[in-house]
């Protein structure tokens, strides 16, 4: 089993379509299954981090019990609210140090910390969204480009795509019309945010 935890379900769905298309042998073998609890780490330090972490692993642990699984990953995800710059790699160092330390007994962890937000890592795949809804169109200055230097992504989304206008609800089927497509194996721009979780699940 790998369990995903994150703000909420279309962010979960969203990785989840990723966790497929990099490790479709993972996938093949292994169920994805959601816990409920959003995850509020990015703005925690010391003690405080280090007990929002233990309530993630231990619903996680509690899920595979549940479940009667092996508990074969665990990938947790937190909008940043922010670019890709020097916060965004203290954030993350400090986040994937305190995962590796609760987590020894799993087999891999990831970390999703998406900068700006998960709707940046989809702006990465512009050839997606008129497979959602035909009339959408992602404008050539938001296509190419590092998205992890786009603020509220989401928000162009909403204003740039046409009509019916984006909603937080379309992200997961944007990103599952990537999969289908073979739209994920060869983003078009960079997100240095993306390329780090990418990685981490190429390790696994």
């Amino acid at each position: 089993m790998i369990v995903l935890a994150g703000e909420d379900q279309n962010d979960c769905d969203i990785m989840a379509a990723l966790i497929r298309a990099h490790r479709p042998d993972l996938c093949a073998a292994a169920k994805l299954v959601r816990i409920n609890d959003p995850v509020r780490l990015r703005k925690k330090s010391g003690a405080d981090l280090s007990a929002a972490v233990k309530a993630l692993v231990g619903k996680a642990r509690a899920k595979a019990l549940q479940q009667k699984a092996q508990l074969l990953g665990f990938v947790v995800h937190e909008d940043l609210d922010g670019f890709t710059d020097p916060h965004y790699s203290k954030v993350r160092a400090a986040v994937s140090a305190e995962l590796d330390r609760q987590c020894t007994s799993f087999h891999h962890t990831a970390l999703a910390l998406a900068a700006w937000e998960s709707e940046g890592w989809l702006l990465l795949f512009p050839d997606a969204f008129p497979h959602v809804r035909p009339r959408w169109k992602v404008p050539s200055r938001l296509r190419g480009r590092d998205m992890g230097r786009v603020k509220e992504p989401k928000e162009e989304l909403k204003g740039q795509l046409g009509s019916p206008r984006f909603r937080e609800s379309d992200g997961p089927l944007v990103a599952r019309a990537a999969l289908e497509h073979g739209l994920i194996r060869a983003p078009e721009g960079e997100n240095d945010s993306y390329m780090d979780f990418v990685e981490e699940l190429r390790n696994w």
